[in-house]
């Protein structure tokens, strides 16, 4: 039950939230570290949780894997959408949730070269997924729409690109997090519509999202 004022979880609830929050970031910074084969009982013990209390609620690697996921995705939807909002500028809104994004990330990584291709896609996956894709659907049109974001850039791009510059880097987080800033705005300046005696193509075809969802799902059969 929540907080009947604020709507907030309580009790044993936000409990449960805060460990499964800490069991995101905890096996994030595992599998980044020691790869696919890393102990679920490392990520318990960074996460300071019981291996009791970390089957309870994910009986294998590959439900704690998924649920990365799908965590992962929701908070980009999330930060998609509070740009969006919070941003009358179609440029403005763009930047602001790609500046969101890499901030948030934290220690551990980009995900596809982790857990990329492992797993199933399942409905919740292919959900969540659909949910992304439709709100970087508005997020880019928008700006395209708006003459200020080179036309060849496209919705699918944009998950690629937040991998790219979440690299790991062997600095303290608050420095990493520096960095790839540093680096989004560089790419910024080479995003907004080219001047008309500038190069007016990128090299190579676009990801289309048929191709994002072949490097991140299993295959089937």
């Amino acid at each position: 039950m929540g907080d009947t004022q604020t709507g907030r979880p309580r009790g044993r609830r936000r409990e449960a939230d805060l460990n499964d929050a800490r069991l995101m970031q905890a096996a994030r910074e595992v599998f980044a570290e020691q790869g696919w084969d890393a102990p679920v009982s490392e990520i318990a013990r960074r996460a300071g949780i019981g291996m009791g209390s970390l089957y309870r609620r994910y009986p294998s690697k590959e439900l704690l894997a998924q649920r990365m996921r799908i965590v992962g995705m929701e908070q980009l939807v999330t930060q998609a959408r509070t740009a969006l909002t919070e941003e009358p500028d179609p440029w403005a809104a763009f930047a602001r949730f790609l500046r969101d994004a890499l901030s948030a990330q934290g220690p551990g990584g980009p995900l596809l070269p982790l857990v990329g291709g492992r797993l199933p896609a399942t409905d919740e996956i292919v959900a969540a997924a659909a949910q992304l894709r439709a709100v970087l659907d508005d997020l880019v049109a928008g700006a395209h729409r708006a003459g200020v974001l080179r036309a060849d850039f496209t919705a699918a791009d944009v998950p690629l690109l937040l991998e790219h510059l979440t690299a790991r880097i062997p600095v303290t987080d608050e420095r990493a997090t520096e960095l790839h800033l540093r680096y989004l705005d560089m790419i910024l300046a080479g995003l907004r519509t080219p001047a008309a005696d500038e190069p007016t193509s990128l090299q190579g075809p676009a990801p289309d999202w048929a191709e994002l969802s072949e490097l991140w799902n299993a295959p089937e059969g």
